[in-house]
């Protein structure tokens, strides 16, 4: 039995749902993924890509093709976001990425791109009906992660929101394709992505706060 053929394979089945490796495995370290990205971890990213590889294996069991060229992109950025992160500025009090609410410039392009991006792609998975057999949600879930890994990668808090608003449409789109380890996954990224939202917009107030205060604290010491 080949590796694909493995990961393809049934690992459980519960309350009537059968839960493959690839599904199981790929997820939980998207989870583990997830966790790092709150802690502001570089490694983050490398967990992401190996995510993205094994859920290429899950989707193609469920014939979800535009499920493949979500993990595909996700790849794609994770290397991106890696690269970003090492290059990324830095909290002067204890060296961690810096994080920061977007400006209306760049929650406008977000936004935009979001939207225009679900268009497009939602529209092809609907004129090529072999891509996706359900394809608005499909694209707006994969455009959707597109968004947030960006900002992820640019760090900005509303990286957050985006996944929150992506797991809204994925947690019953993994349910009824047949990927039930994804179901549960996607409930668990909710409780994750709250604490991990609340964590970062407290982080990015503490940081616009010194950086006010840092001008008048260099005129009193003169």
């Amino acid at each position: 039995m080949s590796a694909l053929d493995w990961l393809g394979g049934e690992a459980f089945a519960a309350f009537g749902q059968h839960v493959i490796w690839s599904d199981m495995i790929g997820n939980t370290i998207g989870l583990a993924a997830l966790a790092l990205g709150w802690r502001r971890s570089i490694w983050s990213w490398p967990a992401q890509l190996l995510s993205g590889l094994v859920l290429v294996a899950a989707y193609a069991s469920a014939h979800l093709s535009g499920g493949i060229g979500k993990q595909l992109l996700v790849i794609g950025v994770s290397l991106w976001g890696w690269r970003q992160w090492q290059r990324g500025k830095r909290n002067a009090q204890d060296g961690t990425l810096a994080v920061r609410f977007a400006t209306g410039r760049e929650r406008t392009v977000l936004l935009a791109g979001t939207a225009l991006g679900t268009l497009a792609v939602g529209g092809l998975f609907t004129a090529v009906p072999q891509l996706s057999w359900n394809p608005w949600p499909d694209a707006y879930i994969f455009v959707g992660t597109l968004a947030a890994m960006v900002a992820q990668a640019r760090g900005l808090v509303e990286f957050w929101f985006a996944w929150l608003l992506v797991d809204v449409v994925g947690v019953p789109l993994a349910f009824t394709s047949g990927l039930a380890f994804s179901g549960f996954v996607y409930v668990i990224y909710l409780a994750l992505v709250l604490w991990g939202m609340r964590d970062w917009w407290l982080r990015s107030r503490t940081a616009r706060t010194g950086a006010e205060r840092a001008p008048l604290s260099e005129g009193v010491t003169a």
